[in-house]
């Protein structure tokens, strides 16, 4: 019933869809019954990948996607607010949770690069290229630094994630697999900004808005 394709191609301009607001991503948070250590995970991943789409704008990224600077943070911002979207459903209902907010977020605003950034947060399947893909790795790279609602090193974030979730040979792999990506990104990011991301000052005062 949830199952969304999102394309991994650039998505052009005319087929954006609108970005909301902070205040719009709160209430759908409401509206879908999201629990509250959920928003507050959310909010530190909203923040983290912020601060990555300031940076990257400071470069002119944002131009470069045919975005004016506010449109390109507050699109990855967006995306940020809303990864975890379905993710209170699934706790009570089972499914993917990455699938189900990404097809909510497609009937809400109709924006395939935002539902993008929710579809692929857990794992992106094709190249890691910040000038193509800025949104949704930044959205990956993000969730991967807040354990629970603490900013923590990308370590930590996995060593618990394998601790509930790693009971499987199967499910081990896919934990691995996902912290070698994050770890790459983590490289791709540092190089891209010219910053060290992993020893980056993020601060939570000055995430949440």
């Amino acid at each position: 019933m949830y199952h969304l394709e999102v394309p991994l191609t650039p998505i052009p301009a005319e087929a954006r869809g609108r970005i909301p607001t902070d205040d719009e991503c709160r209430a759908w948070w409401n509206t879908y019954g999201m629990l509250s250590h959920i928003k507050d995970h959310s909010e530190l991943v909203a923040g983290v990948a912020t601060t990555l789409a300031v940076l990257a704008a400071d470069k002119g990224l944002g131009n470069a996607h045919g975005l004016t600077r506010d449109d390109f943070i507050q699109s990855v911002r967006a995306a940020g607010l809303l990864h975890d979207l379905g993710k209170t459903y699934s706790i009570a209902h089972g499914g993917d949770h990455s699938q189900i907010g990404a097809a909510w977020v497609m009937d809400l605003i109709r924006s395939p690069r935002i539902a993008q950034g929710v579809v692929h947060h857990v794992h992106w399947p094709g190249p890691l290229d910040l000038d193509r893909h800025f949104l949704p790795l930044a959205i990956i790279y993000a969730d991967k630094r807040v354990k629970h609602d603490t900013i923590v090193g990308i370590e930590e974030r996995f060593a618990d994630l394998f601790e509930r979730y790693g009971h499987s040979e199967r499910s081990r792999e896919w934990i691995t697999r996902s912290f070698n990506q994050g770890r790459e990104l983590e490289l791709i990011f540092s190089t891209f900004l010219g910053d060290n991301i992993h020893e980056y000052p993020f601060d939570r005062r000055r995430l949440v808005r």
